[in-house]
């Protein structure tokens, strides 16, 4: 569950799918220059080019990623222990975890972060 002053969200999944799952919600605003330093890393600034809410999409993803994978490895993430691949749809921890990413662009940003369960042979 996630939200902001205007809008709630919140995303549900079978456990027999899924092992974790996390939601993030911020408004479609450019992220501050100083905050776009701290959450991203200098791989990251390059890939985000022009787009002006590049940033604060980059931020709601790693928000999601670490709602996902706390529960699992119950360990505090900064935002450079996260590596995001927006174009991939997928981030990668700093244990080495992988994390699957969705996103919904509007008036909002939304991402969705999730770890599918791996069915027999499939790791």
């Amino acid at each position: 569950m996630a939200h902001d002053a205007r809008v709630a969200v919140a995303a549900v999944a079978r456990s027999r799918d899924i092992a974790a799952l996390g939601i993030d919600v911020e408004p479609a605003e450019i992220l501050p220059p100083d905050l776009l330093d701290i959450v991203a890393t200098p791989q990251e600034r390059l890939r985000l080019g022009d787009d002006p809410c590049g940033g604060r999409l980059l931020f709601v993803a790693k928000e999601a990623v670490y709602k996902a994978v706390y529960p699992l490895d119950q360990t505090f993430l900064d935002h450079h222990d996260v590596h995001v691949s927006l174009a991939d749809r997928k981030a990668t921890v700093r244990n080495g975890r992988v994390v699957e990413l969705r996103f919904c662009v509007s008036a909002h940003l939304l991402a969705l972060a999730f770890i599918s369960k791996a069915g027999p042979g499939e790791r």
